[in-house]
């Protein structure tokens, strides 16, 4: 998708699930590369997330200046930059406040993948730090511990999910936070199981489909309209 108008719909689209399925509230942010630039798109800070539009998408560089739209960056906006910095292969970036998958850094758990969503998830590097990733000095530990993975986890924080497009960063945000939702329930009964190893694999391949990812988007879209 390289239309700027309808990957700005997609991204509010993206935050407005986001936001109805509780991964993020008054704060939280969902960010895309605009492709062949060192720009970026991201919802302003001041906008509501549940009821935003395209007019609350903003243009900035990979300092946080304003190039266009009307509004402020995120406080967190390194988080953001400092990742597509290091990674060219991330497109797409959102950060949540899911409420299951934050609780096990609390109890210092680490998630593990008890349900076929999880397969997709891939290693989970927590990092130790809870503060606010609003300067570029924090924003890069961050990066260098999210390495070459797909997630990370902030202690008492929230998540860090990337991907190559909006949805599939939306998507794993979900499975994410579904498998961490599990995990908690199924210990309640005293046992979690895991995914095979030698399962991760083939489920992951079969699950990771683009119909598959399709499906997913467009069940939690239709739940806007």
């Amino acid at each position: 998708m390289h239309n700027l108008e309808e990957l700005k719909q997609q991204l509010v689209d993206g935050i407005r699930m986001l936001e109805y399925i509780g991964h993020i509230d008054f704060n939280g942010h969902f960010s895309v590369r605009i492709p062949e630039t060192e720009f970026i798109l991201i919802n302003s800070a001041e906008a509501s997330r549940s009821s935003l539009t395209v007019e609350n998408i903003i243009t900035i560089d990979m300092m946080g200046n304003l190039i266009e739209g009307t509004g402020r960056p995120p406080n967190e906006f390194p988080l953001h930059t400092r990742i597509y910095k290091r990674r060219s292969d991330v497109l797409a970036i959102s950060h949540t406040h899911p409420r299951w998958s934050t609780l096990f850094t609390i109890a210092k758990i680490p998630i593990r993948p008890v349900i076929t969503q999880g397969a997709v998830l891939g290693t989970i590097p927590v990092f130790a730090k809870s503060h606010s990733i609003s300067n570029i000095e924090i924003a890069d530990e961050l990066a260098e511990r999210l390495e070459d993975h797909h997630i990370a986890l902030l202690k008492a924080h929230g998540a860090v999910i990337t991907g190559p497009s909006i949805i599939e960063t939306f998507v794993r945000s979900v499975f994410l936070e579904e498998n961490a939702q599990r995990q908690y329930m199924a210990s309640q009964l005293g046992y979690a199981h895991s995914v095979e190893d030698e399962e991760i694999v083939s489920i992951s391949k079969f699950i990771w489909q683009e119909k598959n990812i399709q499906k997913v988007w467009d069940y939690h879209l239709s739940k806007l309209k």
